[in-house]
């Protein structure tokens, strides 16, 4: 697969191979900073944040952390959303030479103490409104210091007044009783210490920038290791894939949750190398706030994923004109299949772009993506992003490689890969492989897939999902598919449950469109589609899917559930 046959299909301007600079990630925003100064960072609720005035309140982050005693490598957490203070916080972590842990603020007290124990945090940023979270899990951990923030902080003048009387309190902002002394509230360190108080440190390319926690979807949460050169090239790699995107004109809306590799890098990182302004979203559920954010502040650029798109298309406000969707031209849609359906409705409707792409928190996010100009074929991630080698291996042997049309485990090879797995060395070896071909490790990425003659790739499902009803093999995302095409299906997840016969069998739990549909119907269906093998034999009816933040169907947990209500 040296020949790279997806080359020839890039879109023109897209580079086959990009010069990569030797900055830490940091060097984004102060070279947006120096360009486009005035030009607004953020915007949250009305209020601006200009990229010069956040350079400099990182610097000052900076200078805060390193008087709290943060040296060089040492992990920092962050438990926010997407709000300016993460931006902040973000770039302040890495000024001051530490590695940066996002974790999902919707995480309970024992999920929290799992990555705060595993990472060694011994500072973390929080929201105020998560604060009694955090110091419930505090006692089983090795934090020392919260460094909190309110929302209010960062919110236009009136619309603080109006936070303060009426949500403040109510909503959990407001901590009464103060603050211990080993705290801090992120306004006071930010008035206390100068931009010039950063330390003084030669932050570079192969140091450790982040740990991105896998969501444990498929087993214990693992921190992949992402290098400051891994984010940079993975941050340009985008970058040149959206040929329309013009520094300093852009407007980011910034959806996807900034805790998860697909917010950092596709929606932040991109943002602060194109000097973009980011239009934060603290809850990508309130499908209101998004309209209302896209009406007043006409993005151009929304990375996403597929039940956003839906929900949009799907609002009664879009379908009857009341939002302008038309400054929407380029939309990177990942972290879950993107439907036909889905796709040529938002683009109808906005006049944009969505081309689906790939990615994993150990490349730490994008690897494939479908041209944005170019053919988009239907069910495919697309290609290979400049630079990125890709194979389809043998699920037989893991050596050898397969024919172009074969299914396999994608191996990928690329400069965005991660250093490894932290304290997991079995783990690490099992994931990043030599094949003696005299380079990098490869990825191995636990997803099967096929690649055509034009050099796409198409994910069939991941490699530990695999379901053996009567050692038959099937691959839950083909009968979702099949599912979903039904009319009157909105969604469905499938995976193996027990069987005493067959030793494992196919459910599927459906979402439906229309109530009318049944049992019967469902399997009537699959059977016109599938091998009878395939078809489900226990079908559950629900009201919503468990899903992680970015939109995946939990399979795994929908197993756990099935399994816990029939023992």
């Amino acid at each position: 697969m040296e020949n790279r046959p997806w080359v020839k299909n890039y879109d023109q301007g897209v580079a086959q191979s990009i010069n990569y600079p030797q900055v830490p990630l940091f060097h984004f925003l102060e070279d947006s900073a120096q360009k486009f100064p005035n030009r607004p960072c953020t915007i949250f609720k009305g209020a601006k944040i200009s990229y010069q005035e956040m350079n400099e309140r990182s610097d000052r982050i900076a200078g805060a952390l390193a008087a709290l005693g943060v040296k060089k490598g040492d992990r920092v957490g962050i438990f926010m959303p997407n709000t300016p203070q993460f931006v902040m916080v973000y770039f302040g972590i890495l000024k001051a030479g530490g590695v940066v842990v996002a974790t999902n603020p919707l995480y309970t007290p024992t999920e929290i103490e799992h990555q705060v124990n595993d990472a060694g945090i011994e500072i973390m940023f929080v929201m105020s409104n998560f604060y009694a979270k955090m110091k419930a899990a505090q006692p089983k951990t090795r934090i020392k210091t919260l460094i909190v923030s309110n929302l209010k902080e960062t919110l236009p003048p009136v619309t603080r007044l109006l936070f303060t009387l009426a949500k403040e309190k109510k909503g959990g902002f407001r901590i009464e009783g103060g603050l211990p002394a080993s705290d801090f509230w992120l306004p006071d360190l930010l008035s206390k210490y100068q931009p010039s108080d950063r330390p003084k440190l030669d932050v570079g390319p192969e140091d450790t920038a982040m740990f991105q926690y896998s969501g444990g979807t498929t087993g214990v949460s693992k921190g992949a290791v992402a290098l400051h050169r891994n984010v940079v090239a993975n941050t340009l790699q985008l970058k040149t894939w959206i040929t329309s995107a013009k520094d300093g004109e852009e407007t980011v809306l910034m959806a996807i949750p900034l805790f998860h590799v697909y917010g950092m890098v596709a929606g932040m990182s991109f943002a602060l190398a194109s000097g973009a302004t980011m239009v934060m979203i603290p809850n990508a559920r309130d499908i209101p706030d998004v309209l209302a954010n896209i009406n007043k502040y006409s993005p151009t650029i929304f990375p996403g994923v597929p039940t956003l798109y839906t929900a949009i298309n799907n609002h009664p406000d879009v379908a009857a004109g009341k939002v302008k969707l038309g400054s929407i031209k380029a939309c990177v849609s990942g972290s879950a299949p993107l439907m036909r359906e889905t796709k040529e409705k938002f683009e109808k409707l906005s006049g944009g772009k969505v081309f689906e792409g790939y990615g994993l928190s150990e490349a730490p996010t994008a690897t494939h993506c479908n041209p944005m100009m170019g053919i988009n074929k239907t069910g495919s991630i697309g290609m290979p992003l400049p630079d990125v080698q890709c194979k389809i291996i043998s699920l037989d042997d893991g050596v050898t490689e397969m024919a172009t049309g074969e299914i396999g485990e994608i191996a990928i090879r690329g400069p965005q890969v991660m250093k490894g797995y932290h304290n997991m060395p079995t783990e690490t070896a099992n994931t990043l492989r030599d094949m003696n071909d005299g380079g990098a490790p490869w990825l191995f990425t636990g997803d099967i897939a096929r690649m055509d003659e034009d050099g796409y790739f198409y994910i069939v499902d991941r490699k530990k999902e695999l379901i053996k009803p009567g050692g038959y093999q099937v691959w839950p995302r083909e009968v979702e598919e099949a599912i979903t095409a039904n009319p009157k299906v909105l969604e469905a997840g499938v995976a193996g449950i027990p069987d005493p016969y067959r030793g494992e069998t196919v459910k599927a739990w459906i979402v439906r469109k229309d109530e009318s549909l049944s049992e019967d119907e469902v399997k009537a269906w699959c059977k016109e589609r599938l091998a009878a093998y395939k078809v489900p034999t226990h079908i559950e009816f629900r009201g919503e899917l468990p899903k992680t933040t970015v939109g995946k169907i939990l399979r795994r947990e929908l197993v756990r559930q099935h399994k816990e209500a029939n023992q």
